[in-house]
């Protein structure tokens, strides 16, 4: 076995996926036929790859993606869906045997970030973005995944006859989000009923990443990324000259002392035997001028958890803190918190632990139990309705200097494009396998 296994990995294997082994489909000829299929369409992944990272779009601007999208999958005879959550694209194809519906996500929207890779395909889209202009990049992969999952597509039609069940496509808009309060990405989909006519029995998703080496498979059953809640943080004082700061309410001062405050939150007053948290204060914006101490401040950051618990009680005594330290000071402040907050991404146990087997069979990849990962992802959502699994497919060549390689959301971001067949195996592989499974 390639995957590195915890005790608590082999509990969940005894518990489930043991279980289930002996009904684990096996066959060498179905990994050989999904390896033939996917190797011969390689170099059009690849190509919708670059394309797409050539042409970004921003968050519910998606319509040349969502077209291509579209069109390629009218083509292979799917029921195809446009204009879901306003740009997304929902694709259903009927297998020749009954069976569970199985669905599958990609994302499709860019970040506003100015690329600077050098690549050939690179990026010169400039747009608008909550005001301003600015460079359009595909800096978080998701080009890659639109890609993979345009090729897992074409593969599922090739096999359309010997499938047990559905395949549902959800090609999805603004996973990144979008400025202001409107409901947007994975919940603007749902609502527009993504997951009914057919309901999933389940739902997989890949993101690509250069934490690891190319093909790697990192999965964790259970809490996998962080909930996401972004925060304003106002503290009014009383302005006055910057030579008599005794003559007003200093918030500069008093939002210093909420930011230390905050950060007791995590080092002394949640125990973190239980799950991790981060509270991160990103900006600090006051004043104008050097000799005036200002009547506000102004502080924006993000709270990250793994339990729902956690997550309210630091909510709470971050509005304690920041409420009672800035009236002993003679202040005020008040604390919002941002409506379209991400949920945590939990895989389904059992799920995880069932499709482990599967992961092995997929050639060129390398499972890999991982902890937990502090970014967030509005999969989460899906997964609140129906049994997910979420996994971080590591695109980075192995020979590459950890020191060298940009994260995600770099302006600097590269992956390894051999990752895309090894992402589109992965996808079919986990389909036609639940689908054995369970049919």
């Amino acid at each position: 076995m390639k995957t590195m296994k915890t005790p608590r990995h082999a509990a969940l294997l005894c518990g489930v996926a043991l279980a289930l082994f002996a009904t684990h489909p096996a066959s060498a000829q179905d990994s050989e036929r999904i390896n033939t299929l996917s190797a011969e369409i390689e170099q059009k992944v690849i190509d919708w790859r670059r394309d797409i990272h050539q042409n970004p779009e921003l968050g519910n601007q998606e319509t040349r993606t969502a077209g291509l999208v579209a069109e390629h999958l009218k083509a292979l005879g799917y029921e195809v869906t446009e204009n879901v959550g306003v740009t997304g694209v929902v694709a259903v194809l009927q297998g020749g045997q009954p069976g569970p519906v199985v669905a599958l996500r990609a994302d499709m929207d860019a970040l506003p970030v100015e690329e600077q890779t050098g690549l050939p395909f690179a990026s010169s889209v400039k747009t608008e973005w909550n005001g301003e202009e600015v460079g359009v990049m595909h800096a978080c992969g998701h080009d890659a995944h639109v890609a993979m999952l345009m090729g897992a597509a074409e593969v599922f039609a090739g096999m359309q006859e010997d499938l047990k069940g559905t395949v549902k496509l959800i090609f999805q808009p603004a996973e990144e989000g979008i400025p202001g309060p409107d409901e947007a990405g994975a919940r603007a989909m749902m609502s527009e009923g993504a997951l009914e006519n057919p309901k999933p029995d389940a739902i997989f998703a890949l993101h690509v990443g250069t934490a690891t080496p190319t093909g790697t498979l990192g999965y964790r059953a259970g809490p996998i990324l962080a909930s996401s809640d972004t925060y304003d943080l106002t503290v009014t004082g009383q302005q006055t000259h910057g030579a008599v700061p005794w003559g007003g309410v200093d918030p500069i001062v008093i939002a210093s002392q909420i930011v230390m405050g905050f950060q007791t939150i995590v080092s002394r007053q949640i125990d973190l035997t239980l799950q991790p948290a981060v509270v991160t204060v990103g900006t600090f914006d006051a004043g104008t001028r050097y000799n005036i101490v200002p009547g506000e401040a102004v502080l924006t950051g993000t709270v990250r958890t793994y339990d729902e618990e956690m997550r309210s009680f630091i909510k709470e005594r971050m509005d304690q803190i920041a409420t009672q330290i800035a009236e002993a000071n003679g202040g005020s402040a008040e604390l919002n918190f941002e409506p379209d907050a991400y949920a945590t991404t939990i895989n389904d146990p059992e799920l995880t632990a069932a499709m482990l087997p599967s992961l092995d069979k997929v050639e060129g990849a390398t499972p890999l139990e991982i902890g937990q990962q502090t970014p967030s992802e509005d999969f989460s959502f899906y997964a609140q309705e129906v049994p997910g699994l979420f996994m971080m497919l590591g695109a980075t060549p192995p020979d590459a200097d950890p020191s060298e390689v940009a994260p995600n959301h770099s302006p600097l971001f590269q992956i390894d494009e051999g990752a895309l067949l090894v992402g589109v195996r992965t996808l079919v592989t986990l389909t036609t396998d639940y689908m054995e499974m369970n049919s």
